[in-house]
């Protein structure tokens, strides 16, 4: 698998926001967001490749109980599969973190699910552009995410009309408790994130939606490793 990077930080979104984690990067994407925060993973792609076992390895070094398989997106990566399940064997909490655009039986304690949205679109008129419109929303593969694990829906929020899109979204799964599902302000520096937090932490209460703070990007800024 090719790995980007793998480091101990803070979990800073979701469910376990501020949960020390180690956190395994791929590299690899089949979207091409605007606001991609780590392009390294998809539009100038690092890293070398490794055996999953290694990663493994690594990973156990630290005495850390939560493990995140990020990206890009990890689910592209089919050496994810046994991974997870020999972290899982060695007694980790794992968390896969994917647009939910890949199906992939994969075992994991959490399914973090980050489903695009029309605001994700790269603005550049490139052949990307049509991909990433033609892949983003593939409903069969979230249903099939949502039902293998526990799940959380994370939606990146860039402007206040984004909230009747997310709507409408959810209205293709009825049986989404709201309590799962989670709003983030789209920003890499911690003003951006402030803004966006003066009307996004109410209205997602008004929804009974949660409100993600991005705490990472808080603490440390957008800064690798972190």
């Amino acid at each position: 698998m090719r790995i980007a990077e793998i480091f101990h930080s803070i979990q800073g979104e979701g469910e376990f926001t501020g949960t020390p984690s180690v956190f395994v990067r791929t590299t690899g994407c089949n979207l091409r967001c605007w606001f991609c925060d780590t392009p390294y993973t998809s539009v100038r792609p690092e890293g070398p490749r490794r055996d999953w076992r290694d990663v493994l390895r690594q990973v156990l070094e630290w005495d850390c109980s939560h493990v995140v398989l990020t990206g890009g997106e990890p689910l592209l990566q089919p050496d994810v599969v046994p991974l997870a399940q020999a972290l899982r064997a060695a007694g980790k909490f794992v968390t896969i973190e994917t647009a939910g655009t890949v199906y992939r039986a994969v075992e994991s304690d959490l399914m973090s699910i980050s489903p695009k949205l029309t605001n994700s679109a790269p603005h550049e008129t490139t052949s990307w552009k049509k991909r990433h419109e033609r892949d983003r929303d593939r409903p069969e593969a979230m249903r099939r995410l949502m039902a293998d694990a526990k799940y959380q829906l994370k939606f990146v929020v860039d402007h206040p009309s984004d909230l009747d899109e997310i709507i409408a979204y959810l209205g293709q799964f009825p049986d989404v408790p709201a309590g799962r599902v989670w709003l983030m302000p789209q920003g890499i520096r911690q003003h951006e994130l402030a803004d966006k937090a003066v009307w996004l932490e109410p209205a997602a209460s008004r929804l009974g939606y949660r409100y993600c703070p991005r705490r990472h990007i808080e603490l440390f800024g957008s800064v690798r490793g972190t």
